[in-house]
């Protein structure tokens, strides 16, 4: 049954991935930001590489155990059924922004409209996260592995 689109989602999370969480049986997109995908590398800055989707996934999950319940609110329904919300700690801190701000995730400005631009130039400055090595942006690496072009 879908939730009801102006009420907010509350409980303990279960990450899917670095930008997809659980809460309830319901799927949550996070809004305005794109994770690596789990089987996305990205360089280390040391001539290496680490599979930073993956890490991306953890650190989020981390992140959310250290203050529950997370609250989620209603933006919109993607095209595959999944509810995009912004999401919050118990104790008020933005989830979406820490993951730009850690470098754990894009600011995906098609949607986010440049909400995170000073979170995703805060995780540049500092080489947080994906920031430390090279990387391909999510959207291309999706689009590069399904052989069709970027949306991003």
């Amino acid at each position: 049954m879908p939730s009801l689109a102006a009420e907010p989602i509350t409980g303990r999370a279960s990450v899917i991935d670095g930008d997809t969480i659980d809460i309830r049986g319901e799927r949550i997109r996070l809004h305005g930001v794109d994770a690596p995908e789990s089987w996305q590398t990205c360089g280390d800055g040391a001539g290496g590489t680490y599979r930073c989707g993956r890490q991306a996934a953890l650190e989020l999950d981390k992140f959310l155990a250290e203050s529950r319940p997370t609250r989620c609110d209603f933006v919109e329904r993607d095209r595959y059924g999944r509810v995009v919300s912004v999401c919050f700690r118990a104790d008020g801190r933005d989830v979406n922004r820490w993951l730009v701000e850690s470098g754990n995730a894009v600011d995906w400005e098609r949607y986010s409209r440049g909400a995170y631009a000073d979170a995703r130039e805060l995780a540049k400055s500092r080489g947080a996260g994906i920031w430390r090595g090279r990387f391909q942006m999510p959207c291309q690496a999706r689009a590069e592995r399904a052989r069709r072009e970027p949306s991003c």
